[in-house]
């Protein structure tokens, strides 16, 4: 991506401007002179020692389950494309339609594979008349209705002789009382603390770019890093409010457990840094929050009720 003369002056305008308009950078860049005095703009650091700027990411939220038109208008197809490295469950819906058929039939609960495709075909019932309809869908992460092994023993998902607490426990009123949080642990850390896998699985799902957290739930939940992590038995656990470029793993990795997988950080709805750490399966189209058990290093069972538990 470096480059010099007018090809650097055209890329250094260009990058202006995307830094002005209100688009989303897909990684950082690094700009930095080198030892001739020419300015370059990567997406790489360079592997001399240079003084380096780095341009953060711009990250917005991203659908899991892209939704587009590949057809035309008069003969539509629908195309639902799995951004996941893991099973997504589609329900369609047709709320309004007006001599319309589809194939297949709607309403439909579709499961998605991991980077998956599915089609919808839609046409008039009664050819030569008019026809009309309304598509929406609903996606949640993961096989409908998994069953959650309740008596696998997770383990601390922190490096051993890490000192920790447990700041907020299961029910916890601030942030813990709805479906998809209601059985989560908060574990107040310093940024950068290494985080390692719980639970042996599939990395399903990673954000990264995001570098603010807030306390408006509508503009910050969305915003957070996490790790998102399929497990043999559908459930999926996931580790939250990672550092901005805290992850270490790739979506669709296998990952065992202990091995660590990103940096604790402040992303998010978040009043500070901290970790947290939910297990969920998709239960009946909605993300659900489930007990589970959790042992220390030393292999003792955790209370993850209780708060401002010590971790040694």
């Amino acid at each position: 991506m470096s480059g010099n003369g007018k090809q650097l002056k055209q890329f250094a305008n260009a990058l202006l401007l995307t830094l002005a308009a209100p688009l989303a950078l897909a990684q950082p860049v690094y700009i930095w002179t080198d030892d001739q005095g020419i300015r370059h703009f990567s997406d790489r650091q360079p592997e001399a020692d240079y003084a380096v700027e780095v341009v953060r990411a711009l990250a917005e939220p991203r659908d899991v389950v892209r939704f587009v038109n590949i057809g035309s208008k008069t003969e539509p197809e629908w195309q639902l494309s799995n951004r996941l490295a893991g099973p997504v469950t589609v329900e369609v819906l047709l709320p309004e339609s007006r001599n319309t058929i589809s194939d297949p039939p709607l309403p439909a609960r579709l499961e998605l594979a991991p980077v998956g495709r599915r089609s919808i075909l839609l046409g008039p019932l009664e050819p030569g008349l008019g026809w009309a309809y309304r598509i929406e869908l609903r996606v949640v992460p993961g096989p409908v209705n998994a069953h959650h092994d309740a008596d696998w023993p997770y383990r601390l998902p922190l490096a051993e002789g890490t000192a920790a607490r447990i700041g907020q426990g299961f029910g916890g009123h601030f942030s813990h009382t709805e479906i998809h949080s209601r059985y989560a642990i908060d574990i107040p850390l310093p940024p950068g603390t290494p985080i390692h896998a719980a639970r042996a699985g599939v990395v399903m799902d990673t954000e990264r770019w995001f570098h603010r957290a807030g306390t408006d739930l509508k503009r910050d939940g969305p915003r957070a890093n996490y790790v998102r992590i399929l497990h043999s038995d559908g459930s999926m656990a996931v580790y939250a409010h990672l550092d901005y470029g805290g992850i270490t793993v790739r979506d669709g990795q296998r990952v065992e457990v202990g091995q660590m997988i990103g940096r604790s950080g402040n992303t998010g709805y978040s009043t500070g840094p901290h970790l947290h750490f939910a297990v969920q399966v998709n239960q009946n189209m909605q993300l659900r929050s489930v007990p589970f058990r959790m042992q220390d290093h030393q292999g003792r069972e955790m209370r993850l009720e209780a708060q401002a538990q010590v971790i040694q």
